[in-house]
Parts: C-alpha cells; sequence; structure tokens
C-alpha cells in the first residue's frame, strides 16, 4: 500500500519536536543491542518524517512511536523499517510508508471510545497504529495467508482490542456496525454501500479512490443526515483493493 505525500517543511519540526521528545521520554540513550537501535530509528523517523510534516494530533505521534514497525515487515527488509517509504509483503502486497498511515489516521479525527473498521489489513501495522488509539479495531483481509499472518503478529503483542477475519472487505463487518470511522488501505473504483450504510452519522472513511483515468486520490468522506461529503488530501498510489469491487466495476454510472 504504497502512498505519497508533501515534501517535509523543517521549519515547523521545533515545537513538535518537543512534543515528541516528551512523548517517547528523550530523543536518545540507545544501549548498542539491535531493538535499542529500532526505537532510536522509530524516534528519529517520527521527527524528521512524521512531526516534520503535518502530523500534529498527539495521540497520532504517540502511536506511530509505539508500534514496532520493524516486526510488521519481513526479516530481508528489517533494515528499512523506518525509513519513510513502503516495503514489500507477501502475495505482491506492501506495508503503507509511515506518513501515509500517520496521516490516513489523523484524517481520522479519532477518539479514544471510538470503533474502527479498517478494510485491507496486510502485515497488521495500520490496525495496530488504530489499536493504540481507539477502543476496538475491526481489520478484514481478503488475503488468507496475510489474514493469518496478521492475527498472529498482533496477538504475539498483545493487542487485545484489534480483531481481524479474513474476508472481502466490500461486505464490511455488519455485526459490529456502525463503526465511527472508517479506513480502507487499497485503492477502490467506488466506495462500497455497505461500508457507507456501516458508518455513523458523522463519521468519518478514509480511502485511496480511483478516478475514471486511473489516478488515485486521497478522500476523506464524512457521513452526514443528507449523505457523503468529500474532502481531497492528496494524490497517492496504493496497491488496488480486489474482490467484489471489482466484480462492480463499469456496473453503476
Amino acid at each position: 500500500m504504497i502512498g505519497s505525500g508533501r515534501t517535509a517543511s523543517f521549519s515547523r519540526i521545533s515545537p513538535l519536536l518537543l512534543l515528541v521528545c516528551f512523548l517517547f521520554a528523550g530523543c536518545s540513550g540507545a544501549d548498542g543491542s539491535e531493538e535499542s537501535k529500532f526505537t532510536a530509528d522509530r524516534k528519529r523517523m517520527i521527527v524528521r518524517e512524521i512531526a516534520g510534516r503535518d502530523i500534529t494530533d498527539p495521540a497520532v505521534l504517540k502511536a506511530m512511536g509505539e508500534v514496532p514497525r520493524h516486526l510488521f515487515v519481513d526479516p530481508v527488509f528489517r533494515s528499512f523499517a523506518y525509513a519513510d517509504r513502503p516495503l514489500p509483503i507477501r502475495k505482491n502486497q506492501s506495508i503503507s510508508q509511515p506518513y501515509i498511515v500517520a496521516l490516513m489516521t489523523q484524517l481520522a479525527r479519532l477518539k479514544p471510545s471510538d470503533s474502527v473498521l479498517e478494510i485491507g489489513t496486510g502485515s497488521g501495522y495500520q490496525a495496530a497504529v488504530l489499536g493504540e488509539i481507539v477502543r476496538k479495531v475491526y481489520g478484514i483481509e481478503i488475503i488468507p495467508e496475510l489474514a493469518f499472518n496478521a492475527i498472529q503478529r498482533l496477538k504475539e503483542l498483545e493487542y487485545v482490542n484489534v480483531r481481524v477475519k479474513q474476508g472481502d472487505g466490500f461486505k464490511g463487518w455488519p455485526a459490529y456496525a456502525p463503526f465511527d470511522a472508517i479506513l480502507i488501505t487499497a485503492s477502490a473504483p467506488e466506495i462500497p454501500q455497505p461500508l457507507i450504510e456501516q458508518l455513523k452519522v458523522g463519521g468519518r472513511m478514509v480511502l485511496p479512490l480511483e478516478s475514471k483515468h486511473g489516478v488515485q486520490n486521497l478522500v476523506v468522506m464524512t457521513k452526514t443526515e443528507k449523505g457523503l461529503e468529500k474532502k481531497f488530501v492528496t494524490g497517492v498510489a496504493f496497491v488496488p483493493m480486489t474482490g467484489e469491487v471489482r466484480n462492480r466495476e463499469g456496473k453503476n454510472p
């Protein structure tokens, strides 16, 4: 799930750097172990690529600093875990670049009491970030192997408030609806109607939406009593959502 965003503005780092250092209890002190190196790399990523850009939500910054991204990537790519870039995972899928994960999470405007649905769980990294912020996360992954691996990984890391199942995200998870927010981490040609129905009024849906010309735009859809209000954020490039959403392509006007 690849993403692209605006160029970093280092002139804005100073006040956020203080916040980040406070949240993570300092920005130095590694003891030379591999785990300490990953911790230092993660802090550096937050300062330069997350807080150093336009991510200002303290809960998002803290969550990004808590989740060990290196445990969600294949061992062969572990040395690149905290570079601000997507990385390949199994089945020709990818784990999104950290900035895009942070951006989508911030755009959802989450509260601790929220219940969130994530479509396209992949490695489980985005679900873990959400799990650091909200009460409950429900993830759906269409590829069986990825779903199984994500379930095992999140269990090992003790994310007891994150539940993942294998299935087609087009259908959502009606048993736990309505949701305060829905994140779709794969590009879709349309917004699945079941997901609209499962989103609370006032809730936000964040997703990469495909145009007729194949361009992907990250958008925020806010559900109102009258329908959906759409806000364009930036251009992105995600792996495509598969399943029922592709079977319906071209059928709607």
